[in-house]
């Protein structure tokens, strides 16, 4: 037990100190360690319970730590973070055993430091169902403890969305998602693929909305899976899934995907097309469009180009090229929240703003690749408005040869159906927070 911590502190380090993606270096470390299954969970869990809470634990270690949290040693900070977060959080591990180990990890790095976590972690213990930091009188600071958003962010979903719906955005997003399979149609069909994982000893069920979706309720690694290595499935979100699914594809297209890394949805466009026509997937770094050439090798793909690309910058040799172009922006994020916790303090409102100039010019660039009577689709997983429908009411007012086209994707509680004609998704049991567009150039 006392490694599988160990482990937790040097992932959260990099998570909070050296911004490292979460779902990355946590895969990184579990890959390398020589962990049981035992221990792999527990790590899973402390890393991704303490990020998701961080900011309901600081507020709790701000009680009894009259000293800047920040300034304090950065390994001493996490090893009470995740302390807390197994005391108030998980009910399967003693409290007694909770706090030995914490001492015990602390002694490695100091002694002197070690009397300090065990003073801070039986303090709160005593004192557990009476802190002052509780009790808040502003519903924006008391759905900000409650949920760990800092308050800036709650304040913007609750402003957006309204205090039901947004109640439920910040529940939902810090609920532990699910993991959905794309079957690949190239390669298999659906009912074999959902029998073989019944037999593997998957517990599965249909995808909620995309004919090609099965949810993973239960089960081991599905990358580990041979299914997934033979490119029969690939790990994608429903709501990603839907992105290919409304874009109209047919046989022999040219498609654009000029923010393609990992490759998901470029892949996706390819399985429709039945490895016809053309897929330029482009992205700004290298390195990732080797994670779409790894997919789309897996996947038995033959359709996709990959090239290094900005996709602010203009290129005129692609000018009324493409029959479907997708900008699936970068963005926010605020809608993956559940898988990628650390967004809740990666992100700033400046930060949020400078990204919509980015939206922007990337969206003024790919309009001028649709051919007349193509189609340009905008997505986003982020539920930032500013980012969604405002960013694309500008582009309408802007370039009338553009009109947006009406998505239905029938009656689901988690859809917003905008009368624009867009959709938002919020995050539920089965589904990312996601937005989609989908304009027509008729001129």
């Amino acid at each position: 037990m006392t490694n599988a911590r160990n482990i937790a502190v040097q992932i959260l380090k990099q998570v909070l100190c050296s911004k490292a993606y979460s779902n990355i270096i946590l895969s990184m470390y579990l890959n390398r360690e020589n962990l049981n299954a035992k221990d792999r969970g527990l790590v899973t869990e402390i890393v991704y319970g303490t990020l998701k809470y961080k900011y309901t634990i600081d507020n709790i270690l701000a009680v009894f730590i009259k000293s800047n949290l920040e300034k304090m040693d950065a390994d001493i900070l996490n090893i009470l973070r995740m302390s807390i977060y197994q005391l108030k959080y998980l009910d399967k591990i003693p409290e007694f055993a909770v706090v030995n180990e914490a001492v015990e990890i602390s002694k490695k790095r100091s002694v002197k430091l070690s009397r300090l976590v065990n003073g801070v972690l039986r303090n709160y213990l005593r004192n557990k169902e009476h802190l002052p930091c509780e009790y808040k009188n502003n519903i924006i600071d008391r759905l900000s403890f409650e949920y760990s958003f800092l308050p800036w962010m709650t304040k913007l979903i609750i402003t957006q969305y309204g205090e039901s719906a947004g109640k439920k955005i910040l529940k939902n997003s810090n609920e532990i998602p699910k993991i959905t399979v794309r079957v690949n149609n190239l390669k298999t069909e659906y009912g074999k693929v959902w029998n073989e994982l019944i037999e593997n000893g998957y517990d599965v069920e249909r995808g909620t909305i995309c004919k090609e979706a099965i949810i993973i309720k239960r089960g081991s690694n599905v990358e580990f899976n041979p299914l997934f290595k033979k490119g029969y499935i690939t790990v994608q979100d429903e709501s990603a899934m839907l992105v290919a699914d409304i874009m109209d594809v047919e046989e022999n297209m040219t498609l654009l995907d000029l923010c393609s890394a990992p490759g998901g949805k470029s892949c996706h466009m390819a399985e429709l097309m039945k490895n016809t026509g053309k897929v330029y997937s482009y992205d700004l770094h290298e390195k990732k469009l080797e994670l779409v050439r790894e997919n789309a090798d897996r996947l038995g793909i033959k359709n996709i180009i990959c090239s290094r690309m900005n996709a602010e910058i203009y290129v005129e040799e692609l000018r009324n090229t493409a029959d479907r172009v997708l900008i699936d922006v970068p963005c926010s994020g605020l809608g993956i929240i559940r898988k990628k916790p650390e967004i809740k303090w990666n992100k700033d409102e400046r930060s949020m703003n400078n990204l919509i100039k980015v939206q922007r010019n990337i969206m003024m660039n790919a309009s001028k690749y649709v051919k007349p009577g193509g189609k340009l689709i905008y997505s986003s997983c982020t539920l930032n408005k500013r980012e969604n429908g405002e960013n694309v009411n500008w582009f309408i007012d802007k370039n009338p040869q553009f009109k947006l086209e009406k998505l239905d994707l029938g009656d689901l509680k988690n859809i917003i159906y905008h009368r624009e004609g867009y959709i938002t998704i919020l995050p539920d049991d089965n589904m990312d927070g996601f937005f989609i567009a989908k304009m027509m150039r008729f001129r």
